[in-house]
């Protein structure tokens, strides 16, 4: 390939941002794209966070899937360490489900208690990462005990140390509710929405809320696996492998629906940011007619030199290239900054208003994550370059079209 159209275009880039009207719209263009391209990149990193937070800080304190038997699970221990040794399993672990009535003096809320096996949770869930060891050493070693999530306690008022009525209602109809005190441990904070409801008891805790032909007996087993979007599929696979009496739930049932709505959403963002690059790239057209126009002679000239048509578009193509791939370079830049200053800034911005933006009882999460992920960085520049290129081909057509003895004369 002939590199001088490509030096001229770059010369050409070079000589528009000496005159004033040229540089200006080089500006603007350019200064559309850095926008573009940088807003593009921190919202496709604030949902990638967003979904990232949703697999590792909701889905590490609930099931990934949990499997049931009809009137309860007695010989779990043998089910669990068979399951963990199959295919795809990482581990199980039992659980016992209460939706109970939390009292506290004048205040009552309701709360999703989980027993569990402690040490056995810890293998299958982040449970470790969200409440302290201690909190995790009293809830094993003290009966009675519970943890609660930060925001639940918040709401009842309660401390660690005090002691709060657990009211569950009856199994059948008629029955009396059944009431019983425990203490309060420690505090869950997984800083999402998990804290508005989420109580945690040891298995034998929760003995004095459920029926006597249950004492000694799970609800179930809460399943962990090594691939998440697995896990709806295999689950179902093992509740049927296992007979009628077993069934199982998955958290494409109980959080599917918000997962699939981060997903839409991120789409349907990204097409809207992209709508603004693509403003931003077409831009260009406009400094490039007049760059056709101001450069008519020289191009003129160098046609009656025997600079081919493909030469002449190479040269325009080559500015518009330059002036897209330096607003994205910059966007980009710009962009990545944005991500990595997002989230402390909004806790920032928190602390000095002493407002929170995000609540766990309206939001999933209370805090802005970001993730910049490769993909979406090497899809934004690369339809940004595209877009650009599209733009650059009509100016660059149009000078070709010039004819040189036109432009001449009247020079």
């Amino acid at each position: 390939m002939n590199p001088l159209p490509i030096e001229i275009g770059f010369r050409y880039t070079r000589a528009s941002r000496k005159s004033g009207l040229l540089s200006f719209l080089s500006s603007v263009s350019m200064a559309g794209l850095i926008v573009g391209i940088s807003l593009l990149v921190l919202v496709l990193s604030v949902m990638n966070g967003f979904e990232r937070e949703l697999r590792e800080r909701i889905l590490g304190l609930l099931p990934q899937a949990s499997l049931y038997q009809a009137g309860g699970m007695a010989d779990w221990e043998t089910l669990a360490t068979e399951l963990s040794t199959r295919e795809g399993v990482s581990g199980a672990a039992p659980f016992v489900q209460i939706h109970a009535l939390l009292a506290y003096r004048q205040r009552t809320e309701a709360a999703l208690i989980y027993g569990i096996d402690v040490q056995a949770e810890q293998r299958v869930s982040r449970i470790a990462e969200y409440a302290s060891q201690e909190a995790l050493a009293a809830l094993e070693a003290e009966p009675g005990s519970i943890l609660m999530g930060v925001d639940l306690a918040e709401k009842l008022g309660i401390t660690p140390g005090s002691q709060i009525m657990v009211v569950a209602p009856g199994t059948r109809a008629g029955s009396a509710a059944q009431i019983h005190y425990l203490r309060l441990a420690g505090y869950v904070d997984s800083g999402s929405e998990l804290d508005q409801s989420l109580v945690l008891a040891a298995l034998d805790s929760l003995n004095a809320l459920r029926p006597a032909q249950l004492h000694g007996k799970v609800d179930g087993l809460r399943l962990q696996f090594d691939a998440l979007d697995e896990a709806p599929w295999r689950a179902m696979h093992i509740a049927n492998e296992l007979g009628p009496i077993f069934y199982q739930n998955n958290w494409q049932r109980t959080h599917g629906n918000l997962y699939h709505a981060i997903r839409m959403s991120k789409a349907m963002v990204g097409l809207l940011m992209s709508l603004i690059v693509a403003l931003a790239a077409f831009n260009v057209v406009s400094t490039l007619i007049l760059v056709v126009t101001e450069k008519q002679g020289s191009i003129a000239i160098l046609r009656t030199l025997g600079a081919s048509s493909g030469a002449i578009m190479l040269i325009f193509v080559t500015q518009g290239l330059v002036i897209g791939a330096g607003g994205v370079a910059l966007g980009l830049a710009l962009g990545c900054a944005l991500v990595w200053v997002i989230e402390p800034a909004v806790q920032l911005l928190e602390a000095l208003l002493g407002v929170q933006f995000l609540h766990s009882d309206v939001y999933p999460l209370t805090s802005i994550p970001a993730e910049m992920r490769l993909e979406d960085v090497i899809s934004v520049v690369g339809v940004a370059m595209v877009l650009v290129f599209i733009a650059t081909l009509y100016p660059a057509w149009r000078a070709t079209r010039l004819q040189p003895a036109d432009v001449l004369r009247y020079e």
